[in-house]
């Protein structure tokens, strides 16, 4: 009778069963983005490595910034919001990807400390995978650098915010980058 449990994960184990996602966005292969791009607010030369030690949401759009992309920039900003106190972990990116500066001059007050990136011609831009177009997708990135999850073209900001809570509660990566004597 004890062995009842073990016996039942063993068979469902071997026999291929698995349980459901619980996570909204798509898992990636972990993979290390190594592209860079140029900050837009100082022109200087931007890295995902410069935001180690932070969870990062990142988009792509162009410098009209449409309707989509607009959504995307919002979503990422109240779902960061929705994280409360834990929101300090989560830094936002939008690449630009034709290279010119934003032609609403008011997304930079509506998305105050969004990074925007100049990304035309960018590996960064080619490092990222996307069912038909990048512009669809948010990413997500460990605080490590490392792309780890995409959500899907047109998300749900609620359900988003719940994998990111998830995360954020399970996650020590973060703790374990700012421990004395840790090699960065």
């Amino acid at each position: 009778m004890l062995c009842a449990p073990v016996a039942i994960s063993y068979f469902l184990f071997f026999s291929g069963i698995r349980p459901a996602s619980v996570n909204y966005g798509a898992l990636m292969e972990v993979t290390p983005l190594q592209g860079s791009a140029l900050n837009q607010a100082d022109e200087t030369i931007f890295r995902i490595r410069q935001l180690r030690g932070k969870w990062v949401l990142l988009s792509v759009g162009s410098s009209t910034c449409d309707e989509k992309c607009n959504k995307s920039l919002y979503f990422m900003r109240q779902v960061r919001t929705m994280q409360n106190a834990e929101k300090s972990r989560i830094e936002r990116v939008w690449l630009i990807d034709d290279g010119e500066p934003p032609q609403n001059l008011q997304l930079a007050e509506d998305y105050k400390g969004m990074l925007f990136i100049n990304a035309k011609d960018s590996k960064l831009l080619e490092e990222l995978p996307a069912v038909e177009s990048v512009r669809d997708h948010i990413y997500m990135i460990d605080p490590l650098g490392n792309l780890m999850m995409r959500f899907p073209k047109d998300p749900d900001p609620i359900q988003m915010a719940k994998d990111i809570k998830r995360l954020l509660k399970v996650s020590q990566i973060e703790h374990a980058l700012n421990m004395p004597g840790t090699k960065h």
